[in-house]
């Protein structure tokens, strides 16, 4: 990072503000999805998703864009929808089932694994630093998961089937994201999860504590800002200084664990996460030196949340007009 450019560059550091502020808004809805215990995993979904919902739509209303929702490519997007929820599903079981230091470890090994994806699906090709990245990512996660000594729970498993189903969403965004509007993809993932969550919430609904109801309500308005703070940091200045951010959710997570769900430290899931978290910066600082333009680089948030997030195709025409304006 070129702290001369920073220092040159006031709109660097109010983006990096940015990002630090929306990621740990993202690390205090994970922490109200945790507080809610006892009630169906689908019942917490369609109430956080439903509120994020309607700030959404009201911006639809009041935007004079034009847009269509008709999707091009409506068999990629219907899958993306499908990975977009299981996702979604799969880290909110996780945060009630693990503490959220080693949710967060299982979940930021997604760069592994959309790397891995992009090979076949996007011909990419691993070269040296990349595939060190893909080897420390992987002894990461054995080291947090620690094979013979600890249990493997359903938590584990559901934390990473959440970081594959996020590396399929951010790779078959990456193939569609040039074709099909922003509002689209965001709008269809957000309906896909509501009926969904609503339709099996029939079957397994229990009455809801007020408290319960006002933590879903809270994370649903929560992560609409969150993601808000995010895309306002991309705008405002250029990857290399915004993407390392999301790595500040593991501060919060130990924090929140410690102070609010009374979570010890586990040593080996710290050195396992710091493991991880070296790997994707590896991964952003091969990205940022090739001067490509990679799915690694391009997720905005490591984990697919409820409210309205940034398309590659939305982040590439803000760069471009950022340039535009530059000239």
């Amino acid at each position: 990072m070129n702290k001369t450019h920073i220092d040159k560059n006031p709109s660097v550091l109010r983006a990096m503000g940015l990002a630090l502020a929306g990621f740990a808004l993202f690390a205090t809805h994970d922490a109200l999805i945790k507080s809610v215990q006892s009630i169906p995993v689908f019942q917490i979904v369609f109430f956080v998703v439903l509120t994020s919902f309607v700030p959404f739509s009201l911006f639809i209303g009041v935007s004079k864009e034009k847009r269509s929702f008709r999707p091009n490519l409506p068999f990629l997007v219907a899958l993306r929808c499908l990975f977009t929820a299981g996702s979604l599903f799969s880290a909110f079981y996780a945060f009630g089932h693990l503490p959220l230091a080693e949710v967060y470890s299982l979940l930021f090994s997604a760069p592994v694994l959309i790397t891995l994806l992009a090979i076949p699906i996007l011909g990419e090709r691993v070269k040296f630093v990349r595939g060190i990245a893909i080897v420390l990512g992987l002894v990461g996660v054995i080291v947090v998961l620690r094979p013979g000594q600890a249990a493997f729970s359903a938590g584990h498993g559901a934390a990473l089937f959440a970081a594959f189903c996020i590396a399929c969403t951010s790779v078959v965004t990456r193939k569609i994201g040039s074709q099909e509007h922003g509002s689209t993809l965001i709008l269809y993932p957000m309906l896909t999860n509501i009926l969904l969550s609503g339709a099996v919430m029939f079957f397994v609904y229990v009455p809801m504590p007020r408290d319960a109801l006002l933590a879903c309500c809270a994370a649903g308005c929560i992560v609409v800002l969150a993601h808000s703070c995010v895309i306002q940091a991309y705008r405002s200045a250029e990857a290399q200084f915004v993407a390392p951010m999301q790595y500040s959710q593991m501060i919060w997570a130990v924090l929140f664990g410690a102070l609010w769900f009374d979570e010890s430290i586990d040593r080996w899931v710290l050195a396992g996460s710091s493991i991880i978290v070296l790997s994707g910066l590896m991964f952003i600082w091969r990205e940022l030196v090739a001067s490509v333009k990679q799915p690694v680089l391009r997720t905005r948030n490591l984990r697919s949340g409820g409210g309205p997030q940034m398309t590659p195709s939305e982040a590439d025409r803000v760069e471009v007009d950022r340039d535009e304006l530059s000239q």
